[in-house]
C-alpha cells in the first residue's frame, strides 16, 4: 500500500478528473470505481485518500471554486470597467452555462447532501458561500459610493440578488423547459436596473 500511495497521481489531479467525469458522462456515472480506473487507481486507494464519496465531492467543489474564484478575482478588479459591468460579469460567471453544467451540478449535489453532513462540510461549504457573498457585497458599495448606483444596502441587495441568481441558475442547471441562460441573464440585468439604477 505505501508504494501504492507513493505513486498516486497528485489530489488536484484527481479532482480534475472528478470534474471531467461530470462534464462528460453525468454525476451518476462518477462512482469511486470508475474515477479509480480514469486516474489509474482502486476504488479503496481512492477511498484512503478522500475517505467517502461526500468527501470526495466537497473536494472538488472547493477545487472548482478555487479555479472561479481566481476567475471572478480577475473580473472583479478591473479598474477600467464601471462597477455595472462588473456586476454583470460577475452575474455571468455566476449563471451555469447550461443543462448539466459540471460545476452547478456537483454543487447541487453536494447541497442535497449537506443535510446530513457534519458541521465541518458544513463550515466549508458556509465558506464557499461567504465568498462569493462578500464580493458582491464589496461591488455594490463600491458602485453606491462612486455614485453609479443609488443608495441601496449592500448586504440587504446582494442577499436578495444571489437568491434571485440561485434559483434561477438552478432552472437552468436542471434544463427545466422555458428557462434558458439568456432569459436568466436578462431577467437579472432587468432586475438590476430597476433595484440599482433608478432614481441614480
Amino acid at each position: 500500500m505505501a508504494g501504492a500511495r507513493k505513486n498516486a497521481p497528485p489530489r488536484e489531479d484527481v479532482l480534475a478528473a472528478a470534474m471531467g467525469m461530470i462534464a462528460e458522462r453525468g454525476l451518476e456515472q462518477l462512482t469511486m470505481a470508475a474515477l479509480g480506473r480514469e486516474v489509474g487507481m482502486s476504488s479503496g486507494h481512492l477511498l484512503y485518500y478522500f475517505h467517502s464519496k461526500d468527501e470526495l465531492l466537497l473536494q472538488a467543489l472547493e477545487w472548482s471554486e478555487g479555479r472561479l474564484g481566481a476567475e471572478r478575482g480577475r473580473l472583479l478588479t478591473r479598474t477600467a470597467t464601471t462597477v455595472r459591468e462588473r456586476v454583470d460579469a460577475y452575474v455571468d460567471l455566476y449563471v451555469p452555462e447550461g443543462h448539466r453544467d459540471p460545476h452547478w451540478t456537483l454543487w447541487l449535489e453536494v447541497w442535497n447532501r449537506s443535510q446530513n453532513a457534519d458541521d465541518d462540510a458544513r463550515d466549508r461549504q458556509a465558506a464557499i458561500e461567504g465568498v462569493w457573498h462578500r464580493d458582491l457585497v464589496a461591488l455594490i458599495a463600491e458602485g453606491v459610493s462612486r455614485g453609479e448606483f443609488r443608495a441601496v444596502d449592500p448586504d440587504r441587495f446582494a442577499a436578495r440578488l444571489r437568491a434571485l441568481l440561485d434559483g434561477f441558475s438552478i432552472h437552468v442547471a436542471i434544463g427545466l423547459r422555458g428557462t434558458d441562460r439568456a432569459q436568466v441573464l436578462g431577467h437579472v440585468r432587468e432586475f438590476l436596473d430597476e433595484g440599482l439604477l433608478a432614481d441614480a
